[in-house]
């Protein structure tokens, strides 16, 4: 775009859709060559999902140059596409149409760190700038080391980081991040005060996403902004000259970061992070920016909570906005996911630790009052109710108009969906608290004897595996491979088609955790007060996890988040790659449910009575 009068005849209008898919709302950016615009993906019709369209304008009259700037967008799709951290968008879609290219991605809800600056009454709080700084650090500690090139960002300034709704940092804008080869010069490229002396040479390396990420600081702490200022004159500029308020550690952190020579800077963003926890530990604010850390083990403040009359034991779903959760107060709860007000409520005659399932608009869930019930998801009223000869504990799962769900009858009971009416019933030997699992027309579920059934759609057996005593797990799989633990504290991997042991892995306790897989990684909590993160290939054990007390929970992935409770009464968040915690909230009481996340928020149910909503 080269003019200012040009750009709105250019941009894409309101209402306008790109490839049938992603329905504009509004320009929320404008650069050089394009827009950027907060969009709707009309994939999802049931939810309001936004996405952020970041588009290209390819004006270039030479058809080499054309071709150049295609590619370096493509280039910023591949980048983005191999990145997965919190800090970091995530990429959805790559596309061209004539002239534009677009990129779908993450939609960020909040300002950009330059928006925050000026928008500020004063200047900002030394706190909550150490914290933004710490996490700008990890996140380019991440892109640094990131295999098997480490990626330099090259343009680290307070209009590429977002401050989302939790106050938390998201790099943005990676069209010039590039690999690092030692050795290698380019041309200059960067934001002129931002960048330091040596990529003005055309010579780039983490180094200068140091410099960069100080002059960053700089400008929060000062409100001076670098571009209106001669290039490297921070020295002429001492922070606590403009800035009182700011201690003598945290300026000594920013000015060893804009040190002209690159050897006189920290030696990488790490050391730069232990910089700032020691400046924040040495001027007592550390206990401030706790809460806002990767690493919090407390602080956390809950988004709402909601109180039911006794336990919660389920786990919760979320449907169309609504959250559906099951209580020992014998009443399923319909909840609004975004604020917490009470819905609905509807009674059962037992209790329910069943977590619930949706199809059609209708939620459906099983009570220990030996039922199946199906009521309107946004009336509560009972559309249907299925009776078995025992207390459902297992939760219900529907695939191809089929409900699959155990009972302590002893029966798993397939039924119809829209009916109501039992299709068939194929008996086991025990018990059935196991959430059945469905792939490819074959129901597999385990057994309180510790038999692990693989049943089809016509309820005939195909294959039985014996464990040594009762599998309350759900399983899961990933592959080929099946996966669930069992009380006799094996966590199995079986062959999905003829249910021979790939492998066992033995837990410090028995088990009735549901496994979450992802990568080549299997989770699974432990009677132990252990998680253990095991290789899904070879049963190595990759890292455990040490709560204070057993687990009966089971892990839910997020991103690269797991999230767990515990018997101890805490909820907690796991780098799962690491086992590194994150942070970690306390209810009052035991937590035997597991958490879902759902765009950015954790739910979980507690034995307090209380459901949580939190920031993941």
């Amino acid at each position: 775009m080269d003019s200012g009068d040009e750009a709105p005849r250019q941009q894409l209008l309101s209402g306008s859709t790109l490839v049938g898919r992603y329905s504009i709302q509004d320009v929320i950016g404008v650069g050089g060559m394009g827009s950027v615009y907060r969009a709707r993906d009309l994939h999802f019709p049931n939810v309001v999902k936004l996405v952020a369209v970041k588009e290209m304008i390819n004006m270039a009259p030479d058809p080499l140059i054309r071709q150049t700037i295609v590619q370096n967008f493509e280039r910023e799709a591949n980048l983005l596409a191999t990145l997965n951290h919190p800090s970091i968008p995530r990429i959805y879609d790559y596309f061209t149409e004539e002239s534009r290219s677009y990129l779908v991605l993450e939609f960020i809800h909040g300002k950009d760190l330059e928006t925050v600056i000026s928008d500020a009454n004063g200047f900002l709080p030394e706190d909550q700038v150490i914290s933004w700084g710490i996490q700008l650090c990890d996140v380019l500690t991440y892109l640094h080391g990131h295999k098997p090139d480490p990626i330099v960002f090259r343009d680290m300034k307070p209009s590429n980081v977002m401050i989302n709704h939790n106050g938390d940092v998201i790099l943005v804008d990676f069209g010039i991040a590039k690999t690092f080869q030692s050795g290698i010069k380019g041309t200059m490229i960067g934001t002129e005060g931002y960048s330091p002396p040596e990529q003005y040479r055309g010579e780039t390396t983490s180094q200068a996403d140091i410099y960069s990420l100080g002059a960053t600081l700089h400008h929060a702490l000062t409100r001076r902004d670098p571009r209106m200022e001669p290039p490297f004159s921070f020295a002429e500029r001492p922070i606590r000259r403009i800035n009182t308020n700011i201690s003598v550690e945290l300026e000594a952190v920013v000015n060893t970061s804009l040190q002209y020579n690159p050897n006189e800077r920290f030696p990488s963003t790490v050391a730069m992070k232990d910089a700032l926890l020691a400046a924040a530990r040495k001027t007592g604010t550390l206990s401030k920016i706790t809460s806002a850390l990767p690493v919090s083990s407390g602080g956390i403040k809950p988004l709402w909570t909601f109180k039911c009359e006794d336990e919660i034991r389920s786990t919760p779903m979320l449907h169309q906005g609504s959250l559906y959760v099951g209580c020992y107060d014998n009443n399923l709860y319909a909840i609004n996911a975004a604020d917490g007000q009470f819905q609905w409520k509807y009674a059962a005659e037992g209790g329910i630790v069943s977590r619930p399932a949706q199809y059609d608009n209708n939620i459906f869930f099983g009570s220990e009052d030996k039922s199946l019930h199906v009521v309107n998801s946004r009336t509560g009223k009972l559309i249907w109710k299925y009776y078995t000869e025992g207390k459902i504990r297992s939760s219900p799962r529907i695939a191809e108009g089929h409900i699959f769900i155990g009972s302590d009858d002893q029966d798993l009971h397939a039924v119809n969906v829209n009916s109501g009416r039992a299709v068939w019933k194929f008996s086991t030997d025990a018990p059935i608290h196991s959430t059945p699992l469905v792939v490819n027309e074959l129901v597999y579920v385990g057994t309180e004897s510790g038999a692990f059934y693989c049943v089809d759609f016509r309820g005939t057996q195909k294959w039985r595996f014996q464990s040594k005593r009762a599998i309350t797990s759900s399983p899961t799989f990933q592959g080929q491979a099946i996966f669930f633990s069992s009380v006799d504290s094996t966590l199995y991997a079986l062959d999905i088609k003829n249910g021979w042991a790939i492998w066992k892995f033995r837990l410090g306790k028995a088990s009735v955790s549901s496994p979450a897989v992802t990568d080549d990684y299997v989770f699974v909590g432990a009677a132990d007060g252990f998680i253990y993160c095991v290789d899904s290939h070879t049963a190595k054990e990759i890292w455990r996890f040490k709560t204070d007390n057993q687990i009966s929970s089971s892990p839910t992935l997020y991103k690269d988040s797991l999230y767990c409770g515990s018997v101890d009464g805490n909820l907690y968040c796991l780098e799962f790659r690491t086992g590194r915690l994150r942070w970690k909230f306390e209810t009052g009481a035991a937590i035997t449910g597991s958490p879902i996340v759902y765009d950015d928020i954790v739910y979980i149910g507690s034995t307090d009575h209380q459901i949580y909503a939190l920031f993941a």
